[in-house]
């Protein structure tokens, strides 16, 4: 009886705290950006049909929030004009303007095209982080941190199994 209400006392403490951190969270504009796609065909999507539609890595990481292992991806070298888009939905997301070299071995943009990105409070190392996700088919694509360069200071570390590149 004492260790089933020891895990419950954790469990429910635990809860608080989470709900405490997201509450503490501006939602900002990126947020209500997702309303414009509540009825995107790209939210009726079956899993079945993510899986069957994407590469197995893309899949992981758009529908289920894996990780690409960093150095990987060959848009790390894609220097030219162009966009970046949603592998799952083809909306553009990054102008190649944005795009820089941030040393994490992921590619990584300091600012976003508005409207595209939907961010939410990820606890799943044990600490917040702010996720993103493509306001569309809200598909993963990586986290946003306060280390970028100027003039945001944000640096968008995203999965390149969750970008196409678009040549301008």
């Amino acid at each position: 009886m004492t260790q089933t209400f020891t895990t419950s006392r954790r469990a429910l403490l635990l809860g608080a705290a989470a709900t405490g951190l997201a509450a503490c969270s501006s939602p900002g504009e990126a947020d209500a950006s997702e309303a414009q796609y509540a009825n995107s065909p790209f939210r009726r999507i079956t899993d079945a049909q993510w899986r069957a539609r994407l590469p197995a890595s893309s899949y992981n990481v758009l529908r289920h929030e894996a990780t690409e292992r960093p150095g990987t991806s060959p848009l790390n070298n894609e220097h030219r004009a162009g966009t970046f888009v949603c592998k799952g939905c083809a909306l553009p997301l990054f102008r190649s303007q944005t795009k820089y070299d941030s040393g994490t071995g992921w590619p990584s943009f300091y600012d976003y095209i508005p409207g595209s990105l939907g961010m939410k409070t990820d606890l799943a190392i044990g600490f917040p982080r702010t996720e993103y996700h493509c306001a569309r088919c809200l598909g993963h694509q990586g986290h946003v941190f306060d280390d970028g360069p100027r003039p945001t200071g944000k640096r968008y570390c995203n999965n390149g199994v969750a970008l196409t590149f678009q040549p301008a």
